[in-house]
């Protein structure tokens, strides 16, 4: 039977291409006060986005519960025997300790292997359609695990952060930083190093300069296996990006897409994102 692939709604994989390739995406909660939306079911981007930059208050977000990912993986365990669920980094979300006890609570004859991508948005992406495109192909279980777990090292992910507002009111990223950033007028890239967020580098100057860099930024990985790049409202910019780095990589073949709300929450408007698999 084929390898079926679970992974979360912080992927922000575009809902075509996961049903295409039969990746179950178990979504992530937003609260709004005491409205609690499910990520890319109940709330679409553009109302989240709107009330993000509109409504007083940060909203918070949640891990799906343990009997959610209890419920996916006995649902698919009724159409194969082997499932690969791979899901936002343990260090910034209680996700991946959610489908850890979700997997304890299956009574169908199931193998489920649990991944920590160490990554998020479409870093995990990119690692979710890696190994759905394994799955398609016939690979066991054993061997798309022993596949991505080669490729988490080789996962680099970064974007332009228009603000660091929202990482440090939800957060993710300390005040010291947070102030500085402010103050000094920087363009911070920051990325994720061994799955917590952590600054690249301060541009100095407008926007256009961290955008160049971003630019530069991709080709200094070497050769590339897969690219993706995001935006959370900044669509020509992404366009634009896609553009530029078109002379490195076959344009075709470059994912594009739109962050969810979950990452959406602590990146802000404006963001702009790449991510890639070194070959």
């Amino acid at each position: 039977m084929t390898v079926r692939i679970v992974t979360d709604s912080t992927a922000d994989l575009p809902p075509e291409l996961a049903a295409d390739l039969g990746i179950s995406v178990v979504p992530l909660h937003i609260h709004f006060a005491e409205e609690t939306c499910e990520d890319g079911v109940t709330i679409t981007k553009d109302e989240f986005y709107r009330r993000l930059t509109t409504e007083p208050g940060l909203p918070k977000t949640s891990a799906p519960s343990a009997g959610t990912f209890t419920d996916v993986y006995e649902t698919l365990g009724a159409e194969t025997d082997e499932i690969l669920s791979i899901h936002i980094s343990s260090k910034l979300s209680a996700t991946h300790s959610s489908a850890l006890l979700g997997r304890d609570g299956v009574k169908a004859d199931c193998r489920i292997a649990i991944v920590d991508s160490y990554s998020a948005s479409i870093g995990l992406g990119l690692l979710a359609l890696r190994a759905a495109h394994l799955a398609r192909e016939g690979a066991s279980l054993d061997a798309i695990v022993r596949d991505i777990e080669s490729a988490i090292p080789r996962t680099q992910y970064f974007g332009v952060i228009d603000t660091l507002e929202y990482l440090h009111k939800g957060g993710r990223i300390g005040m010291a930083t947070a102030f500085l950033g402010s103050l000094l007028h920087v363009k911070p890239i920051l990325g994720l190093r061994n799955g917590l967020a952590h600054p690249i580098e301060r541009i100095r100057g407008n926007r256009q300069k961290a955008f160049d860099r971003l630019c530069e930024m991709v080709p200094s990985y070497g050769a590339i296996s897969s690219l993706a790049i995001a935006h959370t409202t900044a669509e020509e910019e992404m366009e634009l990006l896609a553009t530029r780095l078109s002379q490195f990589f076959p344009p075709d073949r470059i994912l594009k897409t739109r962050c969810g709300a979950t990452l959406g929450t602590y990146l802000g408007p404006n963001t702009l994102c790449v991510a890639l698999i070194q070959a």
